[in-house]
């Protein structure tokens, strides 16, 4: 909770205060499964160079927080909770602008509610810890580990971190999407069964990530990548699934990644490849003839800026106020 929760609250009559924050998505998971007992159900993140970005306009006599989109209340509930957290009086208005699709399995609705978590805590001058960003999410629905600025393993239907993998060199992502939207609350609510030999052979996998992150072995993490995609076929069979295994082998692509609650499956390239451009430009068309749509994307990797904030007018920006941690 908040140290200096009176302060906030003093401060919170001057009318306008403004905050804002970013969050990235994940092109699906490089790896999704269960553990043996007592882990569980985890995944392993991919980060991704698109973001959602949230602004947060108090308005101390507002009842209430007004989000724009209307559709997205979980935003919403997770604002109120950040200000009765911050012990903040009144509510405002909430504007989210996303470059992530719904529904598509890119961690759109995870990127949407951590970047409001920055804005309101920002809008106070609080920049709140990723473990405490998973407490304000836990109580909303099952999210991606998109708070650290990193791959990580997490266990997205408990919202709490398992282990810090690293970082890697930016990946290509030429992905084709099968159609239509998957609800991830739905998704995660199905009942999944998995065997002691299945729990083990994802251990394995897990253990094999995280060794190949470590090493930058690209070639092993597209390998984890596709076996977690063919696991996957157990619970949730994916269309076109063979015809994007040829097309990557075609390519002498790293392998495949899926959106294990979404409705896109990639092929993973290096982006340091000279022959990128050839690469991708021969998986698209391939792509084509299977219809759906395609599209490239970028992995975020070692060296770049994870979560750039969104730009705040200069007139709405708060006086500056000592750091309080969370």
């Amino acid at each position: 909770m908040v140290a200096s929760a009176g302060s906030a609250e003093r401060a919170a009559v001057r009318a306008g205060t403004t905050g804002a924050g970013r969050a990235f998505g994940t092109f699906g998971e490089l790896l999704q499964g269960a553990l043996p007992e007592p882990d569980g159900e985890f995944l392993v993140t991919f980060p991704l160079a698109r973001w959602s970005s949230a602004v947060f306009h108090h308005r101390p006599e507002a009842a209430g927080v007004t989000v724009r989109p209307a559709h997205k209340g979980k935003s919403r509930a997770v604002a109120e909770q950040v200000l009765a957290a911050l012990g903040v009086r009144g509510g405002g208005t909430l504007e989210i602008t996303a470059e992530l699709p719904e529904g598509k399995g890119l961690a759109s609705s995870s990127a949407d509610l951590v970047a409001t978590v920055r804005a309101v805590g920002a809008a106070w001058g609080v920049t709140f810890p990723p473990a405490e960003i998973e407490r304000f999410l836990r109580d909303i629905e099952p999210a991606d580990g998109v708070m650290y600025d990193e791959i990580v393993a997490f266990h997205h239907r408990e919202v709490r971190l398992g282990r810090r993998l690293g970082t890697l060199p930016p990946l290509t992502v030429v992905a084709h999407d099968e159609g239509g939207q998957v609800d991830t609350v739905r998704h995660n609510r199905r009942p999944r069964t998995f065997d002691a030999a299945t729990r083990e052979e994802y251990a394995a996998l897990l253990d094999r990530l995280t060794g190949a992150v470590a090493d930058g072995d690209l070639r092993a993490v597209g390998a984890v990548a596709t076996r977690s995609a063919e696991l996957n076929a157990r619970l949730r069979p994916r269309g076109g699934f063979e015809e994007l295994r040829a097309i990557c082998r075609e390519v002498d692509g790293l392998g495949l990644v899926l959106a294990h609650s979404g409705t896109m499956l990639g092929v993973l390239l290096e982006s340091a490849d000279p022959a990128l451009a050839g690469k991708t430009a021969h998986v698209r068309a391939a792509c084509a003839a299977l219809g759906g749509e395609v599209s490239v994307h970028r992995s975020l990797g070692t060296g770049d800026v994870w979560n750039p904030g969104p730009a705040v007018p200069a007139l709405d920006r708060p006086s500056p106020s000592p750091h309080r941690e969370i």
